[in-house]
C-alpha cells in the first residue's frame, strides 16, 4: 500500500483462493484492458468475458494475451458454454478454450435446462482441462429455487470438481440470490452458509449495496463477482474500511 495505517484488516495476497474479486468484461477494447489493469491489476483475480461477448469481440486472441501478460486468468461466460452445449458442440467448446489458452471454464445452466447429474458430468470432464467454476441459480426471475435445493446443487457441484460455485445474480444483480429490486435474499444466503464453505462461494454482487452486505456478513476476504472494471479500486477501498460505508468496521472503538 502507499502509506501506513493501523487497524487495517488483513487481505489475502495474490494468487488468492479467498477474497477473490471477479470482474466482468462486457466489451473493453484492448487499450481499455491495458489501462484498466495498469491501475487495478493488483486487485483483480479473475476476469469473465461476459455471457457470449467473446463470440463477437474483434481481436479476441490479442485481448486475451493482454490479460495473460498481467497474469490475470480469464474465462468465457457461462452463456457461451450453454450456447455450445445446446448445439451439441461440447468437444468444440473444449477445443476452443485450449486454442485460446483459456484454462478457466464456467459451467452454468441459467439459460437452458440440463439434468443436474449431467451438469456435474460436464464439470468432472472439464476439470481434466483446467479450473472449473460452476454457476447455481436461474436467470429467470420467476424460477425461485428453495434454499435446501441451492445447498444440494452447490454441494454436488463442488464434489464434482468445481473450485468455486457462483451464486447467480446476472450482471444487473436482480435474480437468483437477489430480489427483483436488488435486495439480498438474506434468509437464503445465511442458510447456504450453514452448509457450504464461504471460501468456496463466489457471490455475484454488481451493486454497491450488495457488496457491502457481504463485506459486513463475511468480512473483507469474501469472494465477490460481476464487478465492473471501473469499480475495482472502489471495491478494494471498501473491503479494507476506506469508504464511508465500511469506515468503522475495523476500528478499535477503545482507541
Amino acid at each position: 500500500m502507499n502509506f501506513n495505517l493501523t487497524q487495517m484488516p488483513v487481505r489475502t495476497q495474490q494468487p488468492r483462493s479467498a477474497g477473490v474479486t471477479m470482474v466482468m468484461d462486457k466489451g473493453l477494447s484492448i487499450n481499455e484492458v491495458h489501462n484498466f489493469l495498469s491501475i487495478s491489476g493488483p486487485h483483480v483475480d479473475i476476469v469473465k468475458l461476459g455471457f457470449g461477448t467473446s463470440y463477437v469481440t474483434p481481436n479476441l486472441r490479442e485481448k486475451i494475451e493482454v490479460y495473460h501478460s498481467y497474469n490475470v486468468p480469464i474465462y468465457f461466460g457461462g452463456t457461451l458454454f450453454e450456447a455450445f452445449l445446446i448445439r451439441n458442440q461440447f468437444d468444440d467448446y473444449v477445443a476452443m478454450c485450449k486454442d485460446y489458452g483459456v484454462s478457466y471454464m464456467e459451467v452454468s445452466d441459467g439459460s437452458i435446462s440440463i439434468p443436474h447429474a449431467e451438469k456435474c458430468g460436464y464439470i468432472e470432464k472439464l476439470t481434466q482441462h483446467g479450473t472449473v467454476l460452476s454457476e447455481v441459480g436461474s436467470k429467470d426471475a420467476a424460477h425461485i429455487i428453495p434454499p435446501y435445493k441451492w445447498i444440494e446443487l452447490m454441494r454436488a457441484e463442488l464434489e464434482a470438481g468445481s473450485s468455486y460455485v457462483i451464486a447467480e445474480a446476472r450482471e444487473a444483480g436482480n435474480v437468483g440470490i437477489y430480489r427483483g429490486s436488488g435486495e439480498v435474499r438474506e434468509g437464503l444466503v445465511q442458510e447456504i452458509l450453514t452448509q457450504i464453505p464461504e471460501e468456496k462461494i463466489l457471490w455475484e454482487a454488481p451493486q454497491k449495496a450488495q457488496q457491502l452486505y457481504f463485506l459486513e456478513l463475511i468480512g473483507c476476504n469474501v469472494n465477490l463477482g460481476n464487478i465492473a472494471p471501473h469499480e475495482v479500486i472502489a471495491l478494494e477501498a471498501m473491503r479494507v474500511g476506506l469508504r464511508g460505508d465500511t469506515f468503522e468496521l475495523y476500528l478499535d472503538k477503545k482507541s
